[in-house]
């Protein structure tokens, strides 16, 4: 079964919302930066932020003369700061390689630091209009739903998924980049995951509705806790050092989870391995950047 373009066109052209990184004037790295920050993050909690970032850093060339201590702080609480580290890195091979413009080759923006499988062609195709299809959570739902009849996607495969969605797009440039669009957005926010508007869908045809809206019968995806886990308190060990101007003590580190040395041990070492936390030659810790 195919996905009716025209349909979802339509639709996404009257119901898309208003998203600062789809307005006029936004060039390819205001998207690359916005595309790295909802990896696995909201909408809600993204935006502002990366308002802020793009008159900070307008073009890579200006993040670049910044220090990665800076871009850490500026990165808050987005979570997964190894991101703000790798677009950091990114922003460097930019303006010395590529004359502080992001490339819009697939393959050329697969060379980039940090810059993987779906980050690529999402800057191919929302930047430049590239006929590339653009694989995410949602988008693979709804392909999952409409085209398989299957409530749930099974497991990712980059060339399965690839092929699935390329066969969707339609033959002109510019409606293939809107569709790539307005599939991801339909996934976003009717076709979700626990809750799914089928009332909502503008697709005149969908094969797991003509199917009954059957359950999944497959083993359930697991939902990622964060209360407890080492992720809560690196979380808890950065915020100490973004906060802080000068490198600090142990003891200060100490303090943000005194109740399992062994796990707050574990994570310090974590962020240390990760390169975004320096020890000094005292014994004090800063931000990357900021411990010599």
């Amino acid at each position: 079964m195919a996905v009716d373009s025209s349909a979802l066109i339509n639709w996404y052209d009257v119901q898309a919302r208003d998203l600062p990184w789809r307005r006029d004037g936004v060039t390819a790295w205001h998207i690359l930066m916005s595309e790295i920050m909802l990896q696995q993050t909201p909408v809600v909690r993204v935006a502002p932020i990366w308002e802020e970032w793009v008159q900070r850093w307008p073009v890579p060339s200006r993040m670049a003369a910044s220090s990665q201590a800076d871009v850490l702080r500026a990165w808050g609480k987005l979570g997964y700061p190894r991101r703000a580290l790798r677009l950091h890195e990114c922003a460097g091979v930019l303006a010395a390689e590529h004359g502080d413009v992001v490339p819009s080759d697939v393959d050329t923006l697969l060379g980039l630091p940090g810059i993987g499988a779906y980050t690529a062609r999402a800057v191919a195709c929302f930047a430049y209009g590239q006929r590339v299809p653009v694989v995410d959570t949602n988008v693979r739902r709804v392909v999952a739903r409409a085209v398989h009849g299957s409530a749930e996607p099974g497991n990712p495969s980059t060339t399965r998924d690839l092929a699935d969605v390329s066969a969707l797009l339609p033959r002109t440039r510019a409606r293939a980049a809107t569709f790539s669009a307005a599939l991801m957005e339909l996934g976003a926010t009717v076709c979700t995951a626990r809750s799914p508007e089928c009332a909502r869908c503008p697709l005149p045809s969908c094969a797991w509705v003509d199917a009954g809206r059957p359950a999944h019968t497959g083993e359930r995806r697991k939902v990622q806790k964060f209360a407890g886990t080492d992720r809560q308190v690196r979380g808890k060990l950065m915020a100490v050092l973004r906060e802080s101007s000068a490198p600090v003590e142990r003891v200060r580190l100490d303090q943000v989870w005194p109740g399992d040395p062994g796990q707050r041990d574990r994570a310090l070492h974590s962020l240390l391995i990760d390169g975004l936390v320096e020890q000094t030659e005292n014994g004090l810790f800063a931000l990357a950047g900021e411990g010599s």
